[in-house]
């Protein structure tokens, strides 16, 4: 099984945000629902909502969530 990088979760929430695309790093990690919702809040908001995308890349590379979408933990 291949384990997913916090430090790429968390990038990818961190800075694709900056060029207006949102819900990346949630998508990679396998958390489709919530990735789909922040990348079309983020669409919606003509990138306003890109905040709360990079407000979750904090919290992933501080290490919540601990696991994937399919319950492994980040790397």
């Amino acid at each position: 099984v291949e384990r997913k990088q916090r430090l790429a979760a968390g990038l990818l929430s961190l800075l694709l945000p900056l060029v207006g695309i949102s819900g990346i790093g949630r998508l990679y990690m396998g958390y489709t629902t919530l990735g789909v919702i922040q990348l079309v809040v983020g669409i919606l908001t003509c990138g306003i909502a890109g905040l709360w995308s990079m407000i979750d890349g904090i919290l992933i590379l501080s290490g919540n969530p601990e696991t994937d979408s399919k319950g492994q933990p980040l790397v």
